[in-house]
């Protein structure tokens, strides 16, 4: 069976995708990836998983029209010389652009995950015109899905409220998943240390990590803040002038990107993402996995990683006062820490194993592992 999956972001085929498509690949099927980013670079990287990669450039979050018709011809041309058994599509503009283009080129089975709903579906002003736009086109290409994958019943309901989807279609998975090979739970070593991994956005809420983190800082001078995460062409994005004032005086240190993000949950003692909305943040699953106690918010994607109270703690959205005080919570009870960590690694182990995650999809997909 030959499966074709979309993304508007190269890196996020590995950080989200990869452990799936090994899977398909290891089921003998032929897995081809699709990003923006060139195949010079990517090439001989998914080769050597046994996938191959076609590129398509376009601005993945742009307005231009231009780029955006591009994308689908593009798109469309590789589907009618590829004819996929399957496409799996990710992300706003494959999903769109791409179940039109593969309805049109012949592909019968079209199926999308929308992982988040994103700033601008997210926004109250109902009469925004990129809103109106962006839901008539999510309307005009989730019905030619056979099946549409949420990863927070949110999510869900809100696609079904806004008539984008028919809640026939839809189907709930637990998030990405994670490898928890990959990502072993391992010893505490460090006492108030705490970690954010993400996106440097607003709607990520570092700027409430940032300021959570000088005010605890000033109490406990011992504690570590560490920001890891790239800058992003996001419409909420941030930029170094927002980071700088908070490593000038000492309050965080920015890591910027990192290729292994392991390190630093392992020597964390507390994860922290105090985002405004997710799909299901794979960066707490990873640090659930590694055994670690988690503060998030009580935001959709957010709420159902986090049992609160026994995994770690859930905070309203922007409150930076509710977050400093269980960040003081944590470092001033050090037992409890502990126990979060292993309470949240049991429930990690229990229903977010990428392998039970993987098998979701393919069941919803239809690719049956008996060949």
């Amino acid at each position: 069976m030959k499966i074709i999956i979309f993304s508007s972001h190269t890196k996020s085929l590995f950080w989200f995708r990869m452990d799936m498509m090994r899977e398909l690949v290891r089921l003998n099927h032929e897995v081809i990836a699709i990003g923006q980013e060139s195949t010079s670079k990517w090439r001989k990287i998914f080769r050597s998983e046994q996938i191959r990669y076609i590129s398509i450039k376009f601005d993945r979050n742009g307005l231009n029209p231009i780029s955006d018709i591009y994308y689908f011809l593009k798109s469309y041309i590789i589907l009618r010389r590829e004819k996929p058994d399957r496409v799996f599509l990710y992300q706003s503009k494959p999903i769109i652009y791409g179940s039109i283009a593969a309805k049109l080129a012949g592909v019968k089975n079209v199926y999308s995950l929308v992982a988040g709903l994103g700033s601008i579906i997210r926004k109250n002003n109902k009469f925004s015109i990129i809103k109106i736009i962006l839901s008539v086109q999510y309307h005009i290409a989730l019905k030619l899905n056979e099946k549409v994958m949420f990863q927070n019943r949110d999510d869900l309901l809100e696609f079904v409220r806004l008539k984008l989807v028919s809640e026939y279609k839809a189907e709930i998975i637990n998030g990405s998943g994670v490898n928890m090979e990959t990502f072993k739970k391992s010893a505490l070593v460090n006492m108030n240390s705490f970690l954010f991994v993400g996106r440097v956005i607003r709607d990520k809420g570092v700027l409430e990590y940032l300021q959570a983190a000088r005010q605890v800082k000033r109490k406990f001078i011992n504690s570590e803040f560490i920001l890891i995460g790239p800058f992003d062409s996001n419409p909420t994005a941030l930029s170094m002038i927002d980071l700088k004032p908070y490593i000038d005086d000492g309050t965080i240190k920015y890591i910027g990107e990192s290729d292994d993000v392991r390190s630093y949950y392992e020597k964390c003692s507390v994860f922290v993402l105090p985002s405004y909305h997710e799909g299901t943040p794979k960066s707490i699953l990873e640090a659930m996995a590694i055994g670690r106690a988690v503060i998030t918010s009580d935001a959709p994607g957010c709420r159902e990683t986090v049992i609160d109270g026994v995994t770690g703690f859930l905070v309203e959205v922007r409150n930076v006062k509710a977050l400093v005080l269980k960040m003081e919570f944590l470092i001033e009870n050090e037992e409890t820490c502990k126990s979060m960590g292993q309470e949240g690694y049991n429930y990690c182990k229990n229903k977010y194993d990428v392998r039970d995650v993987n098998k979701q999809i393919r069941k919803i997909i239809r690719i049956d592992e008996e060949r």
